[in-house]
């Protein structure tokens, strides 16, 4: 697998057990298939960076895609028990223990995570679903309104073990942090036309879910 880390220096070894403890899926090396998208997340401060590029050898890693192996609150329960601020007093609150005491799934046995990454509006819209403002549905829509498309994120030794540096490219933050700027407004005014659509009888709110009744079929949303 050829993947790419957008980042404002050259990593020619990740080091294992590094990063941030509050990224999407805990600490791992965060990956991109899409050379484009690397680029921008080099330059999300506005600085030069670089797209670093590795293959990663998969044989006898085991790995983990949420968007086809579990539903969408799967992700969703990984993503309050690793990600920082969410409301609080507020069904917000229920929610997130609603999502981790029933659909929280163990990462540690996975060498690799594949999934969707939840950064800027993207964190904004689950935050809506949470509160009760979105439907599952619309939620679902607002994840693919940006392109962001999936991230690959190692998790463990092994992986990293069999991660091999390939090269790395000089990243214009004038051209890059601007596309990555309006790959975000384009995605919020997007939503911002999602939002208010008329909802459907059948559309599945978070109340709905911690209600019961909801079969993991009608979870399966792409």
């Amino acid at each position: 697998m050829i993947i790419f880390h957008g980042s404002e220096s050259i990593i020619t070894k990740p080091v294992y057990g590094a990063g941030n403890p509050n990224n999407d899926y805990g600490r791992g090396f965060y990956c991109t298939k899409d050379k484009e998208l690397s680029k921008e997340w080099a330059c999300k401060r506005d600085v030069d960076g670089f797209s670093n590029c590795y293959e990663l050898d998969t044989s006898g890693l085991k790995i983990c895609n949420l968007n086809d192996d579990y539903n969408i609150l799967n992700w969703l329960a990984l993503l309050t028990k690793y990600r920082g601020y969410w409301q609080r007093k507020s069904i917000a609150e229920e929610a997130k223990n609603y999502l981790q005491e029933n659909y929280l799934i163990d990462i540690s046995e996975f060498d690799v995570i594949v999934g969707y990454r939840a950064d800027d509006s993207y964190f904004s819209f689950v935050q809506d679903f949470i509160m009760g403002t979105i439907s599952l549905q619309k939620l679902s829509m607002a994840m693919r309104l940006g392109n962001l498309n999936d991230q690959v994120v190692l998790k463990s030794q092994k992986a990293f073990e069999q991660l091999s540096f390939a090269g790395y490219e000089k990243v214009d933050a004038s051209k890059y942090y601007l596309e990555m700027v309006t790959r975000d407004k384009k995605a919020r005014n997007a939503y911002r036309e999602l939002r208010p659509s008329a909802n459907l009888l059948d559309e599945i709110y978070i109340l709905d879910i911690m209600r019961g009744g909801i079969s993991d079929d009608k979870l399966r949303i792409r």
